[in-house]
């Protein structure tokens, strides 16, 4: 147990600091779980269905399958689709407009990383710092003694400034691994979201590789 009675103000702060970095970057782990399963990432199965509906010559069905479907893919294929019908003569046009609402779904799932990016860098460095001005207290007070050493409490002194580095490395370490993941769901969605709008634009490998050619 760390005695916080016999911590100089400069430790209780750093664990202070590395408790709400902790914090902080828990609610964002929390809100990234909650707000990846509203928006519907790797619902992409459906988005292809529609597509090959569309591909089909049922334009108006495919894209009332689409719009009856929550997700990120299917969002930006509804939107990718209605412009092409809009305009079935501006294909560039139909990309753009896809193209935007798929930068503005990926600008919302990359909301507040930077916090757990910050939180990933920013723990062991504020660890080490407890661990340094620890070690300078306890070797201070062994220098102003005047009397034996009591190895107990210079073992307690030493332990307890040691103790901010492993806490602010645990933090780093957990979280680290948390960011990859997410991060690893951010870049699966926008390859996806990329494939379907090309496969949208300009048709997909299935459909062109499956039309008969001539003699």
């Amino acid at each position: 147990m760390l005695d916080l009675a016999g911590l100089n103000a400069v430790t209780i702060l750093v664990f202070a600091a590395l408790l709400l970095l902790s914090v902080s970057a828990t609610t964002v782990a929390l809100f990234k779980f909650v707000q990846f399963a509203m928006l519907g990432l790797g619902r992409g199965r459906k988005a292809a269905a529609a597509l090959a509906i569309w591909d089909s010559g049922h334009k108006d069905k495919a894209l009332a399958a689409i719009s009856a479907v929550k997700g990120v893919q299917p969002r930006v294929l509804r939107a990718a689709l209605a412009a092409r019908l809009q305009r079935p003569d501006d294909p560039d046009w139909a990309e753009e407009i896809g193209r935007q609402v798929a930068l503005a779904e990926l600008a919302a799932m990359g909301r507040w990383m930077r916090v757990l990016e910050a939180v990933v860098q920013a723990a062991p460095m504020l660890g080490l710092l407890g661990t340094v001005v620890g070690m300078i207290d306890a070797f201070g007070a062994l220098a102003q003694s005047t009397g034996g050493v009591d190895p107990a409490l210079l073992a307690g002194g030493i332990w307890t400034a040691l103790s901010t580095t492993a806490i602010g490395l645990a933090i780093a370490l957990v979280f680290y691994f948390i960011a990859i993941w997410l991060e690893t769901r951010i870049d699966g969605e926008r390859q996806a979201l990329e494939v379907l709008l090309s496969a949208a634009i300009h048709g997909s490998a299935e459909t062109i590789t499956s039309t008969p050619r001539g003699p």
